[in-house]
Formats: C-alpha cells, sequence, structure tokens
C-alpha cells in the first residue's frame, strides 16, 4: 500500500496538470479562433480591394483638358452596366432607348426638356450623343440617327 502522504501529492499535482491541460485547451481554442478570423479579415481585404479595382476600372475618370474637368465615357465591355456611365449619359441612354427605334439629337433634347428651337442647345447634346457612339454604347447611323446597341 502506498504512503497517504505520497497519494495526497499524486492527486494535488494530477489536479494542477488537469488546471493546466484544461487552460491550455481554451488557449488553443481562442488562437485557432482568432487565425480563422485573421484568414476572414484577409479574405474580406482581398475581396474589397478586387471591388475596388472593378469599380475604378469601370468608373468614369476625370482628365484636364484645357484646364477644365471633363468625365471620359468607358468603352463599353460585355460585363459592363450602363451605371459605369455618368448618370448625364445614363439619362441620355434612357431617352434613346426610350424612343423604340432610329431617334434624332431634336427628339432626345425634347425628352431630356432641352429647348429644342434653339440650334445652339442641340450642338452639345450631339457631342454628347457622339462621345457613347464612339465608345460602343450607342450606333450612329448613317443618317445621323442614333439607336442602343444591342
Amino acid at each position: 500500500m502506498m504512503d497517504p502522504e505520497v497519494q495526497e501529492r499524486i492527486s494535488v499535482r494530477r489536479a494542477k496538470l488537469d488546471d493546466l491541460e484544461e487552460q491550455l485547451v481554451k488557449q488553443s481554442a481562442e488562437v485557432r479562433a482568432e487565425r480563422e478570423d485573421l484568414a476572414a479579415e484577409r479574405v474580406l481585404a482581398r475581396m474589397g480591394e478586387q471591388v475596388a479595382a472593378e469599380r475604378a476600372a469601370t468608373a468614369p475618370t476625370v482628365a484636364q483638358v484645357g484646364g477644365k474637368g471633363v468625365l471620359l465615357i468607358p468603352h463599353r465591355a460585355p460585363e459592363m452596366a450602363e451605371t459605369a456611365l455618368p448618370p448625364e449619359y445614363q439619362r441620355i441612354l434612357a431617352s434613346v432607348r426610350a424612343a423604340g427605334g432610329p431617334v434624332m439629337v431634336r427628339q432626345v433634347g425634347r425628352t431630356l426638356g432641352l429647348d429644342t428651337g434653339v440650334r445652339g442647345k442641340l450642338e452639345p447634346l450631339r457631342g454628347k450623343l457622339r462621345k457613347p457612339a464612339d465608345r460602343g454604347w450607342l450606333h450612329k447611323r448613317p443618317d445621323g440617327r442614333f439607336t442602343v446597341r444591342p
């Protein structure tokens, strides 16, 4: 039979080791959870960078021409939405689309609420229709009418 004092020391040591093991298991779980959080943050950061890069690629950019800020209309790509265009150009595209067929600059001007009786009011609009046509958003027909590209 074992000495009671030795048995007591073994029991005390076993209890201390059990407590230590419990603490280590808890710390290990906390470390694993923190690692998972960091991995998730890296994934979120990477996804955020990708989204920012996609937005930058489709966002209208501003260039300086003659000291003025000028919006650049992006070239149309198959996956690109009309929201990549400045709001003014989105309204122009919507006006051409609403016409349901080839439309003249004057008709677009009327839809947008411009004074179409004054030729000088239509020339800036004509330029605004040519830009999206040059970049694949609209089609300019030989007769000067515009249609939306399919």
